[in-house]
């Protein structure tokens, strides 16, 4: 039996059999005390023994982190919990010895990055990656009740959406002999190209938006950033639809609905893991999630931001200006200024990716960048171009090749039609959600510069 169905249901007098670790373990000289975990939910299970046990000194000299199996009747707790399991047999499935890093006190965060495959048997990483269990299945679902296609975009590829050129590189060349001769044949490569690991599923979803109208991807990207902040990591996961037949206004709408949906969900359905993160990890976090399920996200173009901006009896460290790009503490300013989360819309074109619809001044593309408080941004999006011409100008100014992108540059001549989508970085979304505030801590195994390890 799940530890989860005795917290669910009523087991008051009856006999049950479950299965899991030790957390923690008391003994006394007559009867021991087993704090006991299946991993099934955030609630531990309080074991009482005595004893009456047949193997009771075996049972007593059990150390934490030991799989056990045990067989007792529920009876009300003489403590603090709802109910305890009286045991009558416990048996070990699996020894555990005294050297086991977990054991029940406080570890630093940094000390489990070190042995990430054995964090999730602690209280934090429990509920962190029971949050982005259940967080990853209310996306799905978000999407799935509206009828979108969930799209599998490849992951290994020859296009670079954000013309970037972080990329990493994916090759079977000899790379000893490369350095050797000094040159690099491509053609001799497994794909006879140059090939890398995707950074956006998006160019490609969007071939299957003028297919199927609405879809949406979920899975892996990568980064070839050597950047160390806590908001970045090479390997990371992307929700991106792409939506048929929808402008900029359409697409915030449904970015607004998309994260109320994902953050109600969260917050019914892990109650216990919540409640742990208001109270050990940021305080007020239930309230703030709540606040921003109800409010109505204000809409404001990015001139208007940086006039705002500038108006501002602040000394800013990094000083706003027209046509740039802004920094995290004008997006803390902003939020506030709103009271709530915040679309800036409409941004200069040139700090832009190539792709984005051109508006009609000429210097601003129809881009947005969702704002929320204490976070920053959180969501990006655009209207798509969807005028060939246009399109195929705006490469040629960046000095992109339109041969190699001639399959995409195509859809604005097969019945081209306006269109829109967004990007949101799963991980970004967690640490929102969670008050973790390290990107490291709310993915499994964190890929970032120098760590490949588990």
């Amino acid at each position: 039996m799940d530890v989860k169905q005795l917290f669910e249901n009523d087991y008051l007098g009856k006999m049950v059999t479950v299965e899991g670790w030790i957390r923690n373990h008391r003994k006394q000289k007559d009867f021991g005390f087993i704090d006991f975990s299946d991993g099934t939910c955030f609630e531990h299970l309080q074991i009482v023994y005595d004893n009456k046990l047949k193997n009771f000194d075996d049972v007593s000299k059990y150390l934490v982190g030991s799989a056990i199996e045990v067989e007792g009747e529920i009876v009300e707790s003489q403590g603090n919990q709802k109910f305890e399991l009286k045991a009558s047999n416990i048996k070990l499935l699996g020894d555990c010895p005294s050297d086991f890093p977990i054991q029940p006190k406080r570890h630093t965060k940094e000390f489990l990055r070190d042995m990430a495959y054995l964090r999730p048997r602690t209280n934090l990483f429990q509920a962190v990656f029971r949050v982005r269990s259940v967080a990853a299945y209310a996306i799905h679902k978000y999407f799935q009740e509206r009828g979108y296609v969930y799209f599998h975009a490849p992951i290994i590829t020859a296009s670079d959406c954000e013309g970037a050129g972080e990329m990493f590189q994916v090759t079977t060349l000899d790379l000893d002999r490369v350095a050797k001769d000094g040159k690099v044949s491509y053609d001799k490569d497994f794909f006879g190209k140059p090939a890398a690991l995707t950074v956006s599923g998006q160019l490609e979803g969007e071939t299957f938006a003028m297919a199927y109208k609405k879809i949406y991807t979920f899975g892996p990207t990568f980064r070839a950033e050597n950047s160390n902040t806590k908001t970045h990591a090479n390997e990371f996961w992307m929700i991106e639809p792409e939506i048929a037949f929808c402008d900029l206004e359409g697409d915030m709408d449904i970015m607004e609905d998309q994260l109320k949906y994902v953050v109600k969900y969260v917050l019914d359905n892990c109650p216990t893991e919540m409640e742990f993160f208001d109270k050990f990890v940021e305080k007020g976090l239930i309230d703030k999630l709540n606040k921003l399920i109800d409010s109505k996200f204000t809409r404001i173009d990015h001139e208007e931001v940086i006039s705002i901006l500038k108006k501002a009896d602040v000394k800013w460290e990094f000083e706003p200006e027209y046509g740039e790009d802004i920094a995290k503490e004008h997006e803390k300013y902003i939020t506030e200024y709103f009271n709530g989360p915040v679309f800036i819309k409409n941004w200069p074109k040139d700090i832009k990716a190539f792709y984005m619809k051109q508006n009609d001044d000429g210097k601003t593309v129809a881009a947005v960048d969702l704002e929320v408080p204490g976070a920053g941004e959180l969501m990006g999006g655009s209207q798509r171009e969807d005028n060939y011409d246009k399109l195929v100008n705006r490469m040629k100014e960046l000095d992109m090749s339109t041969n190699d992108m001639e399959w995409y540059i195509n859809l604005r001549r097969y019945g081209s039609c306006v269109h829109s989508g967004y990007g949101m970085g799963f991980e970004r979304l967690l640490i929102y959600l969670t008050g973790v505030d390290n990107i490291r801590d709310v993915i499994p195994y964190p890929r970032t510069p120098g760590n490949c390890d588990y």
